[in-house]
């Protein structure tokens, strides 16, 4: 079908192409690693309706959010989305940023919006002065979220879903769908808080992981080796004791899997009134997650940190003009996707973006967006990769990795004290520092009295936090 589609808008005038705008679908995940679907390699979950969009359209299996600026990745993940911007050059609350959908709406847009928004309310009503059953937050219960609606840019209607919230978010894209009679085209968004923790899918899609376990990540370890200044005592990494132990951790990668398989059958569900409704072959679908998660990779359980588990993420678009099961490895951001709307929407882009467009990947997939892919993270971490070898650099303790990640795709071998990396080490350090100019990235890549990188994790009390469930607390922070 959208092969079809591609075809017929290639018969259009020249005058038809130019003034031709499709609808715009954008579902967001929440902490989703990109080694969770099915159709990208993953042989133990099931991601049926996900795996229909890799099959109808393209996977961007190099895709990354820019770092972050915060323990909680998701706020200024959210805020580099919206804006197009780097988080080294934007406030987390998006105070004078052009804002995607304001320019969407402008160049004629319906926008309607539902989930979860992390960038305080004076943003989210200027970005959507329409939408139902939004989450102000960073995360909740699913099945006890707070929630609202925006009417005529006002805060209406508080109350807490009666739903699982992965349910609740769809049944609003639905109803926008069904509801949305206007000539204009419509930009939606649908920001979903799952596989985010806690980890407490419905029962039947935990179960059938517990008895059919997927394994542990292939770079587990119990441990974080050293103190990359926020490995422990945070929100994300308390949420299994010290060091990990396999069997529970096994236990909430089964969770974790439950909670995308139930997204992706809300996804389904979506996909299906998109069908119904006849906008299908009208409508881009883009797929994508605002970071990744370690889940028991290098030790961790959270996304604070430049690994690859961490920092990659999700992105699919399948629609009208993009080919069909198609992947590029071309270095992209989340970012990237604004100036990509915009040029599909027919529109100009704010000056100040730092993405690049991404349909110049529809027609050579094999081309460079760019050559390197630069990462920082607050004052912690800078990475750099240049394609095969990878560099991170820790400058509270002065230390650094160095992965090739052709040989070495799990980052399990350090090469830093390899003599014969020496020419590579250097071009990367070359690379890191010209990438740090380009963005203004101001953060020295060393200092003059470095913290103590040794770690130890029994030196405080590990504690559950508000929005766990009894049954999660009872299983993973057990009484003394």
């Amino acid at each position: 079908m959208i092969l079809l589609l591609s075809i017929s808008l290639l018969a259009l005038s020249p005058c038809q192409q130019a003034t031709y705008r499709p609808n715009i679908l954008l579902l967001f995940a929440d902490d989703q690693r990109a080694d969770t679907i099915a159709a990208w390699g993953n042989q133990h979950i099931r991601t049926p309706h996900i795996d229909s969009l890799v099959r109808k359209g393209m996977s961007f299996r190099a895709n990354y959010t820019f770092g972050s600026n915060s323990g909680a990745v998701c706020i200024p993940s959210r805020a580099m989305l919206m804006s197009g911007r780097t988080w080294l050059d934007l406030p987390n609350d998006l105070k004078d940023a052009k804002l995607l959908p304001e320019t969407l709406r402008q160049a004629g847009y319906t926008t309607f919006a539902t989930g979860k928004w992390h960038n305080g309310t004076a943003s989210l009503t200027r970005a959507f002065p329409s939408a139902k059953s939004i989450f102000l937050g960073g995360m909740a219960d699913h099945t006890q979220t707070p929630i609202a609606d925006i009417v005529d840019g006002k805060l209406v209607n508080q109350r807490v879903a009666s739903k699982f919230s992965s349910e609740e978010f769809a049944d609003q894209v639905i109803g926008f769908l069904n509801s949305h009679k206007e000539a204009d085209p419509f930009f939606c968004y649908a920001a979903f808080t799952a596989p985010h923790d806690p980890r407490n899918p419905p029962e039947e899609f935990r179960k059938p992981y517990y008895q059919n376990r997927p394994p542990l990540p292939p770079n587990f370890l119990p441990q974080h080796p050293f103190n990359n200044g926020i490995c422990k005592n945070v929100r994300d990494e308390n949420l299994l004791g010290y060091p990990r132990d396999a069997k529970l951790l096994s236990d909430q990668l089964c969770e974790y899997y439950g909670l995308i398989s139930h997204l992706d059958g809300q996804v389904g569900r979506i996909l299906n009134a998109l069908e119904k409704s006849g906008k299908a072959k009208n409508t881009l679908v883009i797929y994508a997650a605002d970071s990744g998660l370690a889940l028991g990779s290098h030790g961790l359980l959270g996304k604070q940190s430049l690994y690859e588990h961490s920092m990659r993420c999700p992105l699919i678009i399948a629609g009208p003009g993009v080919p069909p099961n198609t992947t590029t490895q071309s270095f992209t951001y989340l970012l990237d996707l604004y100036p990509t709307l915009c040029q599909i929407a027919k529109t100009k882009s704010p000056e100040n973006l730092a993405g690049h467009s991404l349909q110049s990947l529809w027609t050579d997939p094999k081309a460079k967006l760019r050559p390197n892919l630069f990462m920082p993270f607050q004052n912690l971490m800078r990475s750099i990769n240049d394609g095969r070898h990878k560099l991170i650099v820790y400058p509270q303790i002065n230390r650094r990795q160095l992965f090739d990640l052709q040989a070495d795709p799990h980052e399990t071998t350090d090469l830093i004290t390899d003599t014969r990396q020496a020419i590579n080490l250097a071009s990367l350090q070359a690379l890191l520092a010209a990438e740090q100019k380009a963005y203004g990235d101001k953060q020295p890549l060393q200092v003059t009295n470095p913290q103590n990188g040794v770690i130890r994790y029994d030196d405080f009390d590990r504690k559950a936090d508000q929005w766990q469930p009894r049954w999660i607390i009872e299983k993973y922070f057990p009484k003394p």
